[in-house]
């Protein structure tokens, strides 16, 4: 816990001397009676205390999930495709699609036949799928350490969580362990 008298408030002035100014209403009714700005002030602190006495832990927090709408479109029109083309049944397909393509159908289309072929051609451009991260790796350079159990160096991995974009790990420890070395 952070002690009160070590956070700052409005200007960076510290709670003491705003005389409740967190307390919006009472902050003004405050400024020139002492009791009421130490009233105030200490309704503040109790608020604040509580406050990050229950703020949540790191796991704790939920993970973003996809939407899934509560009333789907009851009628779709007749011209709207209701399966999928065939098209993506071809593998030729995917050699030609970029990785952006490829991490869509593998992280939205589970469990299907379009998802394996994106897998495939993924492991192709030398991607390497991370169990405990579910993410894709792909070495940037050369690891500068290499064992029987895990290589470490400079990584390129794709943040299918908070940027949908690729990112670089530098010193990271990839285990073998938590390779994907088969597609299913």
């Amino acid at each position: 816990l952070v002690p009160i008298h070590a956070i700052t408030g409005l200007n960076g002035l510290s709670l003491n001397n705003q005389a409740g100014a967190v307390g919006g209403v009472a902050s003004k009714n405050a400024i020139g009676d002492p009791t009421t700005a130490a009233a105030a002030l200490g309704s503040n602190n109790a608020m604040l205390q509580e406050s990050f006495a229950t703020l949540p832990t790191a796991n704790e927090q939920d993970r973003n999930r996809p939407y899934t709408p509560q009333n789907p479109y009851p009628a779709t029109p007749p011209s709207y495709p209701s399966t999928p083309s065939s098209l993506f049944d071809n593998p030729a397909i995917f050699e030609k699609l970029g990785t952006d393509a490829l991490f869509f159908i593998f992280y939205y289309k589970q469990g299907t036949y379009q998802q394996y072929l994106a897998a495939r051609e993924l492991k192709k451009q030398s991607w390497r799928f991370h169990k405990k991260y579910m993410t894709w790796f792909q070495r940037h350079e050369e690891p500068k350490v290499t064992t029987d159990e895990y290589e470490q160096g400079t990584y390129v991995y794709f943040d299918y969580e908070t940027g949908w974009c690729t990112r670089i790990k530098q010193d990271f420890r990839f285990e073998y362990s938590f390779l994907e070395d088969s597609l299913q």
